[in-house]
């Protein structure tokens, strides 16, 4: 099939798109991406990237189309205008798209207006999308900050049902957005269903365990508002005369010089920071992990997200620490792979972050991880579903 695939982010940004359609093209899909300039998480886009350079690339066979974007700077004006230039510019780049597609597969993080140009797309040529909803919009305004009475959220709230409503097929991340779909957007649920995220192959293949006297525990991803990090910061405090424990923060955000600000502040030396570090990179970090972590905001919208993190934690055969509410706790109570406490609550998560290292059943929680995404997270099974769905529709 030719498949035409709207993200605002492809690599070198972090996320799994990239893998997926690398996955598409060894099926023998022809697959092209139209995407943005990247700028995930730093704000700014990338130097090789400025002045009109890269704008058509081909990366491991997957042709990538990149459209006109203002990076998302570090306040909320500069990240609204990020949404606006990439929903504008791919718009008009798919007015004027010369190459035919059997079907569009949209893969849809924040914001929703990603969407948009897909839905041209169809307007223009008559093909059907397939989007798969990772953030909830426009509830994931209000886990921003955005009041559910504001103008802003009741404009965002009609752009959200439309581009849901256009799409042909959706799959959700997570289980619990199909009740979000149901009962607030009024979509119709027979065109809804559940496809989680996988974990790439590297964190399958190639995690060498690095053991030493200490006990370890590594948080791995964006450094945001939404991820909380400072809950580990603060649990860290609580555990400072515990000199066996160490946290190690990878990754990179707009939260990352706070939490570094308030580890100075508290005098820790009992959490390192090792900033951005490339996925291929990752299974070092993984492999010194007694145990990864995971946290997220107090929030009801976040809650019924499942981090694709989850996924490569698990994939990895590791145990997962987690101050969090909803889908995920669900996930990791069900999978009987870790701990878990409520969301932002420091002291409590300290408290099973003792309890682990007590614990006589880490190597049960573990071997759990590694079964529980055999059964239901493969990547083998998600490319089989995402196949089948785009071939169905492209008929």
């Amino acid at each position: 099939m030719k498949i035409l695939v709207v993200c605002q982010y492809y690599y070198p940004e972090p996320f799994r798109i990239s893998d997926i359609c690398e996955a598409l093209v060894k099926k023998g899909h022809d697959v092209t991406v139209l995407t943005g300039l990247p700028n995930y998480p730093e704000g700014r886009v990338l130097d090789d990237y400025r002045k009109g350079k890269k704008r058509n690339e081909v990366l491991n066979g997957v042709k990538v189309i990149r459209s006109f974007e203002i990076g998302r700077g570090s306040n909320k004006v500069k990240l609204f205008l990020n949404y606006l230039s990439f929903a504008v510019s791919a718009s008009w780049k798919t007015l004027f798209m010369k190459e035919k597609f059997d079907v569009v597969f949209v893969n849809q993080l924040s914001p929703v207006m990603m969407g948009i140009p897909a839905m041209v797309y169809k307007w223009k040529h008559k093909k059907k999308v397939f989007l798969y909803c990772l953030d909830l919009w426009p509830d994931s305004l209000v886990a921003g900050g955005i009041k559910e009475n504001s103008m802003i959220y009741k404009f965002f709230m009609k752009i959200s049902k439309w581009i849901y409503h256009s799409a042909d097929s959706i799959a959700v991340s997570s289980s619990l957005f199909k009740e979000y779909f149901r009962s607030t957007l009024g979509v119709n649920m027979e065109v809804v269903h559940h496809l989680p995220q996988y974990a790439e192959d590297l964190f399958t293949e190639s995690i060498e365990v690095s053991k030493n006297d200490k006990f370890n525990f590594v948080f791995a991803g964006n450094i945001g508002d939404m991820q909380s990090v400072e809950t580990i910061v603060k649990a860290a405090n609580e555990l400072r005369e515990h000199c066996d424990i160490i946290f190690h923060i990878v990754g990179d955000g707009s939260k990352l010089e706070e939490c570094k600000l308030l580890s100075n502040t508290l005098g820790l030396s009992n959490i390192i920071y090792y900033g951005r570090r490339p996925v291929s990179e990752m299974p070092k970090y993984y492999g010194m992990a007694d145990a990864m972590l995971i946290t997220l905001k107090d929030n009801k919208t976040i809650a019924y997200t499942l981090p694709g993190k989850v996924q490569s934690y698990m994939a990895a055969r590791k145990p997962i620490i987690g101050a969090i509410n909803g889908e995920a706790s669900r996930v990791i109570e069900e999978a009987g792979c870790g701990l878990c406490c409520a969301a932002e609550n420091y002291k409590e998560l300290a408290n099973i972050i003792l309890q682990f290292c007590k614990s006589d059943n880490k190597e049960k929680m573990a071997n759990n991880s590694y079964d529980f995404y055999s059964r239901n997270y493969s990547k083998e099974k998600f490319i089989s579903v995402l196949e089948n769905t785009l071939t169905n529709l492209g008929d």
